[in-house]
């Protein structure tokens, strides 16, 4: 049986829950072994980006204590979801990826923690070229690369477009020291080119950080990911944001995950209300397992899918 543990902080009530503690020795196993000790976060807006950074390095020592090895944080981790308004003034949350304070600022912590960490950030390239990306951060405080977020929504509430230019670099998979770590991000995961992407591109995880309200996604949050994860053969941790926001009604449900390549959930979701932070063990040789079993890449017939990329 798996054993939910949960540890307090003066922030919330409910911080971590955690499929098997580890003490100092147990940690040193695990991290020659193939199991791999992830975790996501899902937090409520603190206000400001300054508080909502602190927060964050404080989960992040949590999860560290926890004996977790990779992290994700949600979709435009250190401020506000302003899209569900459209205003020139949060373009000044956007920063240069990697030369940029927050990167730069958890490079160090990451490097203090020995822990692999993606950071979703709003970005700014130059004036007028900004967009929603991750940063990948290995374990020695090593900058890896970045996702940029290819497919941008347009429609109430989730004004995207505004905000962010179409990511132009790919479906990059970075080797971190924990092993291949791919980056999908929020509406994304309805298109499934790019977890098929980010699978033939060697992905053991994938990270999906989002902020997504109740209402028409909250069924397709529990369908999409596991969908994509068995499809694909990977594992994927699932990240969505908490409560309702100053700028909007959109009320951010949390529940986030991790599910195996097998789509299966491993352990339980976390709360639809409260933030929390989960960490899961990740058995990552059950990737290579279940590709020898199904073999979906092997029987693909890419020769027929020209449709697919007609335009």
């Amino acid at each position: 049986m798996a054993i939910a543990e949960s540890l307090m902080c003066p922030h919330h009530t409910r911080v971590v829950r955690c499929s098997s503690p580890l003490d100092g020795p147990n940690r040193k196993e695990l991290q020659m072994s193939r199991v791999v000790r992830a975790a996501v976060l899902q937090t409520e807006w603190t206000g400001d980006k300054e508080s909502m950074i602190k927060l964050h390095e404080e989960y992040t020592r949590e999860a560290a204590d926890a004996g977790t090895q990779v992290i994700c944080f949600q979709e435009l981790f250190y401020g506000p979801y302003f899209c569900q308004v459209q205003d020139i003034e949060y373009y000044d949350y956007a920063e240069a990826i990697p030369d940029g304070p927050t990167t730069v600022r958890f490079q160090e912590l990451a490097r203090e923690l020995n822990m692999v960490m993606v950071l979703p950030m709003y970005e700014k390239e130059m004036a007028g070229f900004l967009y929603n990306t991750a940063a990948v951060i290995d374990a020695d405080g090593t900058y890896l690369g970045k996702y940029r977020k290819h497919h941008i929504p347009h429609v109430g509430g989730f004004w995207e477009k505004f905000y962010f230019r179409p990511g132009n670099q790919g479906y990059p998979v970075f080797q971190t020291a924990v092993g291949k770590v791919g980056v999908y991000i929020c509406y994304d995961r309805h298109f499934p080119e790019g977890w098929r992407a980010l699978g033939l591109n060697g992905a053991e995880i994938v990270f999906n950080p989002s902020a997504t309200s109740r209402g028409l996604s909250r069924y397709l949050w529990q369908i999409e990911q596991p969908a994509a994860a068995v499809a694909n053969m990977y594992y994927v941790g699932a990240i969505n944001r908490v409560g309702i926001e100053d700028l909007g009604d959109n009320d951010f449900y949390g529940t986030s995950y991790f599910v195996d390549p097998r789509g299966q959930y491993v352990d339980d979701v976390a709360s639809d209300t409260a933030a929390e932070l989960v960490v899961r063990d990740l058995d990552l040789d059950r990737v290579e397992e279940v590709r020898n079993q199904w073999a979906f890449y092997r029987d693909r017939r890419p020769e027929t899918y020209d449709v697919l990329t007609e335009g």
